[in-house]
């Protein structure tokens, strides 16, 4: 039986380093794992990812690796979000085809629906409005690779059998999550406080907002599974499920809860009794984002890890960081 050998882009990151998890629990081999990291090669370099790849030959991709971060990153630097993300993931998907990958799983991001997308945001919501100014050059850089893979289907599909797939994740969290004290996402940003208010015995905990925004949590090994699972469906049952201009795929958990639930919970998970407030003098951001996740549904793949399990596995991810994240 011939074993492919998968090429894992950004196996550093959270999503990376999950899939690569995935792999080696499901019996994939290491010596099948290709992986390079920033510094020994930068996926912005065009002759670089050339080379690496007619030397390595892999058989699939996993393209994982991108520029993120918060509201404030994207705000303070719009152009190095757009020209790395685009640069990456171009120089990646042309070179896999130069090279003969015929299979490969972009990753993208829901900020790629409109900000006024109908709820739950659906695939077919694509490009109907306008997106969040914030975060629009990232995501403009995202739905660029949506179109890439698509493109390159559309143009060497039949006569070359490329098959490259996209599919988008709701808010992710896990081991690898970026707990830094102004620049991470909701869930490890609360631990870190929490963990950080339970320490001091802090009385009180004030939240942004009203607490009355809803949010999708997807636990990043997840994620993982399910990127596997659609890297390896048959190609006919992935055409059948998608279409040659809409062939992406919604990953979420496929319920949401309101930033108050999420507080609670994770005070709870991180054993802080103290008073939870919410300064409503402080924005709330979109009222609800919630993907809807029935094509991978009816694909076969369902989430497994509810929130309080993912939320204790993430504060023993962040207790194992902690010296780092001061």
């Amino acid at each position: 039986m011939n074993i492919p050998r998968i090429y894992v882009a950004g196996h550093r990151g959270m999503v990376g380093s999950a899939i690569v998890r995935n792999l080696l629990a499901h019996g994939h081999p290491a010596s099948h794992i290709i992986t390079r990291t920033h510094s020994e090669l930068n996926l912005t370099q065009q002759a670089d990812v050339r080379a690496f790849f007619a030397a390595e030959k892999p058989d699939q991709v996993y393209l994982a690796a991108a520029k993120v971060g918060g509201i404030h990153a994207n705000n303070t630097f719009p152009a190095d979000f757009i020209y790395q993300n685009l640069m990456m993931q171009a120089n990646v998907i042309e070179a896999a085809f130069g090279n003969g990958v015929k299979k490969l799983l972009f990753l993208g991001s829901s900020c790629i629906y409109p900000k006024l997308a109908p709820q739950p945001m659906a695939e077919n919501a694509l490009l109907t409005g306008l997106l969040e100014p914030t975060n629009e050059p990232y995501a403009v850089a995202k739905i660029a690779g949506i179109k890439l893979c698509e493109s390159y289907n559309r143009q060497f599909g039949a006569s070359h059998g490329v098959d490259y797939r996209s599919v988008m994740p709701t808010n992710l969290y896990g081991p690898g999550d970026n707990y830094h004290p102004e620049n991470s996402h909701v869930i490890p940003a609360l631990i870190r406080r929490f963990h950080e208010a339970k320490m001091q015995a802090a009385p009180e905990v004030a939240i942004w907002g009203t607490g009355t925004p809803r949010r999708e949590f997807l636990y990043v090994d997840d994620m993982a599974a399910a990127s596997v699972h659609v890297m390896n469906l048959p190609a006919a049952t992935y055409q059948q499920h998608t279409q040659p201009m809409l062939s992406h795929i919604n990953v979420g958990y496929g319920e949401d809860m309101s930033i108050a639930e999420l507080a609670h919970s994770v005070a709870r998970t991180v054993g802080y009794t103290g008073h939870i407030t919410f300064d409503t003098t402080k924005p709330d951001g979109a009222p609800r984002k919630l993907m809807d996740s029935s094509r991978l549904h009816s694909l076969g793949w369902q989430a497994q890890v509810d929130l309080p399990t993912g939320l204790a596995l993430a504060y023993q991810d962040f207790l194992k960081q902690e010296p780092r994240t001061a």
